[in-house]
């Protein structure tokens, strides 16, 4: 007898329908499964056995085959076995009704005893099921909230095998999931950081702003313990919210990474801080999780922060991984079979100090660093990936009267109000990007100068030697500007702040 189920496995953020067919025939007992499968599939026959016959059913006698079609495809993970679990108890007469089964979809991991345990990657499934016709979805509890964020299937949470073959065969009626579709459901702590806790630095204050309205890239540099790392861990919390649909793709990445969303949508803008060991295939990604293919901290922190501390502490090829993913905002892996696009639309924010003793412009502490030093220091950041980086600021030390005032600064929530008016400016103009991923044609139409500021222009051009890439960004960043001040044309004040922060365009003192 022949029994066949539906069930999906991932590569990357997407995701294949997969269809597990069993058959049994006479021979010795054994397990046989083909299709390509990873061992952690392969190893998955003990565990079905085991559950099948802890949940009371029959497993069927002599020689099993398990395929796994289409066969050509690799097929990676634990999230088969419920349906390999099913397909095999379906051999034997009248378990599940209807062995042939092409209208419902199955997914989960199990124990031995027959439960169901989450798996990832579940609301990529549910995305790729419901545009294939699928009506029904049986998922672990755990992933129900997940699954039921896309509407058009029909989601069924089921916590044992012996329940996923009661829900197939009409005796059982699963619960209905948690209704999250509406909107953005994850438990996430509220922010427990704010700007109101900054001391003085008006002028990173300022830069994380301007970075935040724009989405520019922004370097801090400073002597150590002057705030760089403070400041960058608030920038989430002047970022606007994420959009559903950001929210949608924030989910399915971490999914991809291994985490199972228990409880819904990502509804927090990811902050990704890596350490200055991390190798370039942990920072754009490269093979393993449960997808094959496992997404870097560039697409984790998609919609999202990447903060790189201790920026000339990171390998050199690390750091020169960077340049594509910042301005195509997608990351390309691609293996023997198939290629994996992971999105990566994330805001760099990255620190370093002025020299290698840290205290090159410091009032309280001489700098010992010879001039040699000190260029050698920073040439461990490349020239293509500083151009890349919009905004240079220095983080000065801050007094002691600054930091024993009483007056706190201003609060997250009224920066972030003229970030979303800024933003909102922005969409009018170009719905698809802000403006530090704005067209060549929206940046000639949009960033127009009158003879005053072009000649400004040309002054910096000629003094700075900026690329033509530094020009555009300029006059992004001035775009920007205008945007937070509300105006409609980009006038001179607002080009002269834009050029000012090109520190390390404009000589190797900071």
């Amino acid at each position: 007898m022949l029994s066949r189920m539906l069930s999906a496995a991932l590569f990357g953020i997407e995701a294949a329908i997969v269809q597990v067919e069993a058959h049994a025939s006479s021979g010795l007992p054994a397990v046989a499964t083909v299709g390509l499968p990873d061992s952690a599939v392969r190893e998955s026959r003990e565990r079905v056995r085991s559950a099948i016959l802890n949940s009371g059913l029959v497993y069927p006698r002599g020689r099993i085959t398990v395929n796994l079609a289409p066969a050509d495809m690799r097929k990676i993970g634990s999230a088969l076995d419920l349906p390999m679990a099913v397909a095999i108890a379906a051999i034997e007469q009248g378990v599940v009704a209807r062995p042939v089964q092409d209208d419902a979809l199955l997914l989960g991991e199990l124990a031995l005893d027959g439960s169901v345990r989450p798996v990832a990657g579940v609301l990529s499934v549910a995305l790729e099921a419901r545009s294939r016709g699928v009506k029904r979805l049986l998922v672990p509890a755990v992933n129900g909230g997940e699954a039921a964020l896309v509407e058009g299937v029909e989601v069924c949470p089921v916590t044992t095998l012996a329940q996923a073959i009661g829900v197939l065969n009409g005796t059982i009626r699963a619960p209905s999931p948690p209704a999250l579709a509406a909107g953005p459901a994850e438990a996430e702590p509220a922010d427990d950081v704010d700007m109101a806790e900054v001391k003085g630095q008006l002028e990173g204050r300022r830069a994380l702003e301007i970075a935040a309205a724009g989405g520019h890239n922004l370097l801090l540099i400073g002597p150590p313990g002057t705030g760089k790392t403070l400041l960058a861990r608030r920038l989430p919390t002047i970022l606007p919210p994420l959009t559903h649909d950001e929210a949608m793709e924030v989910t399915r990445i971490r999914g991809a990474a291994g985490e199972a969303a228990r409880s819904g949508l990502r509804t927090r803008r990811p902050f990704r801080s890596p350490h200055h060991t991390a190798t370039n295939i942990a920072l754009v990604g490269g093979r393993g999780g449960p997808a094959g293919v496992r997404p870097g901290e560039v697409s984790l922190a998609h919609h999202g922060v990447l903060f790189l501390d201790e920026l000339p502490e990171f390998q050199r090829n690390a750091l020169e991984v960077l340049r594509q993913p910042m301005e195509e905002g997608s990351v390309t892996i691609a293996r023997a079979a198939r290629t994996a696009r992971f999105p990566a639309v994330f805001l760099l924010v990255a620190s370093m100090n002025p020299c290698k003793c840290g205290f090159l412009g410091s009032r309280s502490r001489e700098c010992l660093c010879t001039p040699p030093q000190i260029a050698q220091y920073r040439n461990r950041v490349s020239g293509p990936l500083l151009d890349r980086i919009d905004l240079h600021v220095e983080v000065p030390a801050v007094s002691y009267r600054e930091m024993a005032a009483e007056q706190q600064g201003e609060p997250s929530s009224a920066i972030r109000a003229r970030v979303v008016a800024a933003r909102q400016r922005q969409r009018e103009r170009c719905p698809e990007a802000c403006n530090a991923r704005m067209p060549a044609a929206f940046l000639r139409e949009h960033c127009a100068l009158d003879s005053v500021g072009r000649s400004l222009m040309e002054q910096a051009m000629m003094k700075l030697g900026l690329s033509a890439r530094g020009h555009d960004r300029v006059l992004k960043v001035a775009r920007t500007i205008a945007d937070l001040g509300g105006s409609e044309r980009i006038l001179r004040d607002h080009l002269a702040e834009a050029i000012q922060y090109r520190g390390l365009d404009r000589s190797p003192d900071v």
